[in-house]
């Protein structure tokens, strides 16, 4: 006899819920030769268990932990009905009035999923009586569809995505979770609203899934792909459950840049980048999203004959392991994976608080040790964020026991899933992250692979310089929304985001240029979803340079040449109509090396071929102001001029170090400077509104003091180098050592980079040119990152890798005494040459990855 997991959880005590979920490791779309019965049989397992993932079970619902998760389902059932009871003309709900609001409609049939939810919580308090408050959300389908949306002619309006996801995800659920009372009130009216469902799938073919649409990929995909596997449940269409099953599957494919399928490049790399929109670094948005439908795949298949045989399970635990995990920093997802979701008031700790969720679940159906690391790494999450996460706001009871299992279990250690110290070349993504005890440093990069930002639906509207080396410094026990967040983008200038090397010039955003949130031209292709809109207005990426950098063990190194985006050189060009606007950018070309105390930058070239003015932002920090008398109290600026001087404050001075210190949150960064630079230091007190990132943000002013050490060029000034150390944590004694090393630069132009380190016994190398190319004992042919160190017993470790992508060898000579090979990865080769040791690296389609040697 098949019993559902909705049927055993009901029936099991409370105290072993959690052992309920054995280890499902095998999972595949097999074909399917089924009976009738088998297909029906399924069936109804898929609906007991999103039935079960949605409104828990008796089992799940009898927990006292999760008593706040039912009433809040409950309070929300209630809140919706009451402005169901008190609608206006042309509304469903009081406050949303329909005929041309694409987000009311998706609104309105959520507010009916929520009601709906509420009657079917095991032990939860549903208002009104199950069955009539059951009919009234069946009426109000009725209304919605025949009144607004089943006449396919007058929708479509607004976001694309509300039509094809967003209703169809609260419509599909409600659907399923009244199942029952549909089939005795209105049998005809579920057939009825999966037909609408499959007219309103326009960018897919003939009303299904098209693989080769590029609306139809990673997050998207998925979300699509659920809702067609729960309509094909409650229709009992096993072909429809069947082609879903295994279009939803493709999205564990890992993306091979070199053999595209269906020329997708959204998904999960091989480095645990994540991409959507073909450009965007996406991991803290539509990744998580991705993450989350997966589990839910997992939960809703398990115990049906749709998916057997592939590890479903362990690849989406990898996606947590290597993409997930080295992104958040003591429970805070770093900014540079956000999207447009930097502007969002909720991000960082909210967008990990839905990570946690998911590897709650899936440690559920993980084996062996990999379970014990997920739950692990929940209890660790749990223990070092500042912000504690309200099991409430799960979607599903069962997790919320899930949850509170993991927590009370003693025999679970609290573990990081990222090693103390760890460097990640998420180079398919051009973004960086290093990590160590007390500090984390995220570095973002763009290229014509990648965007420099994301904007859209106005939403991230000053974004221009995002991706040009933006740099975000996250320091151990510092509440980040006091640090970074939406109040970082709100009161730091665009032009000084920390890292970034900008022209004095106000730009405008989009809504100021074009009246609207988009470009609005359809006789040139530009419309609010458009190709062209995306290309140029929403996620433009550069045109041109160098982006990449290597990785040795838990050092990195990493370079970019910044250039212009493609819609000013498409406007250069003449492709582009008259009155759209493009901005041209500044010129530097800098190097990131990432080190235990110290992030040693380097920057040259660094000027504007317009001749106007350019300020590079060595960093920028925010934080509260002072409720004490004065603001020195709690924030203090110090450091040596380079004849010995003390100094403090703020100005242009010519300074050898400057260390901040803020009091209030207990963190402190230095500042070393390696070359004659004068830097200007700035500390104003900044208030602005958060709508001025995010248009649909509420009107809340934010006052911040901000921090800035910064490089001031005059116009027509010619290009300039610099060289300066950021130093985490750092004390007043640790940066005047600066001053005998350990860092020394060795070469700093804009065809070569590099640094030693001699406590390290570390030398680094960007090389942004062709031709032979030196630093230190080491010649490079060509564009290459380099990363070689020296043990103490004379063995020489390196890593190699071609930021460009582009490269089939790259070629570097360690000169001195010959070397002998020992470990490697394939493709390395190593030679003696004359006066040293050559090797020679083959990163044909390696797409930018390290390759690592040790040599003796």
């Amino acid at each position: 006899m098949r019993i559902s997991r909705r049927a055993l959880l009901s029936i099991v005590p409370a105290a072993t819920l959690s052992a309920v979920a054995p280890p499902q490791r095998a999972w595949s779309q097999a074909p399917r030769d089924t009976t009738p019965t088998d297909a029906a049989a399924d069936h109804a397992t898929l609906i007991d268990n999103t039935v079960a993932v949605l409104a828990g079970t008796a089992g799940s619902n009898a927990r006292p932990e999760v008593a706040a998760k039912l009433a809040s389902i409950a309070s929300t059932a209630g809140t919706r009905l009451t402005a169901l009871d008190g609608a206006g003309p042309g509304e469903l709900f009081r406050g949303l009035p329909l005929g041309s609001s694409d987000t009311n409609l998706t609104a309105s049939f959520q507010y009916l999923y929520e009601i709906a939810l509420a009657t079917r919580a095991p032990g939860g308090a549903a208002p009104g009586g199950d069955p009539a408050v059951q009919r009234r959300v069946i009426d109000g389908l009725v209304r919605l569809h025949d009144d607004y949306y089943g006449d396919q002619s007058k929708g479509y309006y607004g976001n694309w995505f509300n039509w094809e996801i967003g209703i169809s995800s609260h419509l599909t659920r409600t659907l399923v979770l009244l199942r029952d009372e549909l089939a005795a009130y209105r049998p005809d009216l579920t057939a009825t609203c999966v037909a609408s469902m499959d007219a309103y799938l326009r960018n897919g073919k003939a009303g299904d899934v098209d693989l080769d649409s590029r609306f139809h990929t990673g997050a998207n995909l998925a979300d699509i792909t659920t809702n067609r596997i729960l309509q094909g449940a409650v229709l009992v269409d096993d072909a429809r459950v069947t082609k879903a099953v295994a279009d939803q599957l493709t999205v564990l494919a890992t993306i091979d840049p070199y053999h595209l399928r269906h020329n997708v490049t959204d998904g999960f790399y091989a480095d645990g980048s994540f991409i959507q929109h073909a450009s965007v670094a996406y991991t803290g948005s539509y990744g998580k999203g991705l993450l989350t439908r997966m589990v839910q795949a997992v939960k809703i298949l398990e115990g049906t004959g749709y998916a057997q045989g592939v590890d479903l399970v362990g690849t989406v635990r990898d996606w947590v392991v290597r993409g997930f995990a080295p992104l958040i920093f003591e429970g805070w997802m770093m900014e540079i994976v956000k999207g447009r979701g930097v502007s969002r008031t909720t991000t960082g700790y909210t967008d990990v608080a839905e990570v946690v969720e998911a590897v709650v679940d899936l440690s559920g159906y993980a084996a062996g040790a990999d379970a014990t690391a997920l739950k692990s790494y929940v209890k660790y999450v749990r223990q070092t964020s500042r912000a504690a996460l309200d099991p409430a706001r799960f979607l599903s009871p069962v997790t919320v026991a899930r949850y509170t299992d993991i927590l009370a279990d003693a025999k679970i250690p609290a573990k990081d899933l990222n090693p103390a110290e760890r460097n990640v070349a998420f180079n398919a993504m051009d973004k960086t992250v290093h990590r160590r005890p007390g500090y984390a440093f995220a570095l973002a990069r763009s290229s014509p692979r990648i965007s420099k930002y994301e904007y859209m639906n106005g939403e991230n509207l000053l974004p221009w310089f995002q991706g040009d080396g933006a740099h975000y410094l996250y320091l151990s026990g510092q509440d980040q929304t006091q640090a970074f967040g939406v109040d970082y983008f709100t009161t730091v200038s665009p032009y000084r985001l920390a890292g970034v090397t900008a022209p004095v010039e106000t730009r405008r955003t989009i809504p100021e240029l074009y009246g609207g949130l988009w470009y609005d031209s359809p006789e040139r292709g530009f419309t609010s979803s458009s190709e062209s809109q995306n290309t140029y207005v929403y996620f433009p990426r550069g045109a041109g340079g160098l982006s990449g950098g290597a990785c040795l063990g838990a050092y990195g190194a990493a370079g970019l040449v910044q250039a212009d985006d493609v819609a000013y050189a498409a406007q250069q060009a003449g492709t582009l109509p008259d009155d759209f606007v493009a901005y041209r950018n500044a010129r530097a070309t800098k190097s990131w090396f990432m080190l235990d105390d110290e992030i040693v930058v380097l920057a040259a070239g660094v000027g504007d071929p317009a001749g106007r003015a350019v300020t590079t932002t060595l960093d920028s920090r925010v934080s509260r102001v002072s409720r004490v008398a004065r603001a020195s109290d709690a924030l203090t600026l110090t450091g040596r001029l380079r004849d010995g001087t003390p100094w403090s404050g703020t100005g242009t001075a010519p300074l050898a170090w400057l260390r901040y210190a803020d009091a209030d949150q207990g963190t402190a960064v230095g500042y070393v400077f390696l070359n004659g630079r004068r830097p200007t230091v700035a500390l104003e007190t900044v208030s602005r509104s958060r709508r001025a990132v995010r248009l649909s943000n509420p009107d809340t002013m934010v006052t911040k003091q901000v921090f800035s050490v910064s490089v001031e060029q005059p116009a027509g000034a010619p290009p300039a180098s610099m060289a300066y150390a950021l130093v985490p944590n750092a004390s007043e004694r640790q940066l005047m050592a600066y001053a005998r090393g350990p860092v020394s630069v060795l070469a700093n132009t804009a065809r070569v980079q590099a640094v030693r380190h001699k406590g390290l016994g570390l030398v680094a190398v960007n090389v942004f040119a062709p031709g032979d190319h030196h630093a230190g004992h080491l010649s490079i042919d060509g564009p290459a990152s380099v990363i070689l160190r020296e043990g103490r017993d004379g063995t020489v470790s390196m890593a190699v890798a071609d930021p460009t992508t582009e490269r089939d060898t790259v070629s570097v000579v360690i000169r001195g005494r010959a070397l002998r090979a020992g470990p490697a990865d394939e493709g390395v080769r190593v030679d003696r040459v004359p006066g040293g040791t050559r090797i020679r690296v083959a990163t044909r389609h390696a797409y930018g990855r390290s390759f690592t040697a040790t040599l003796r």
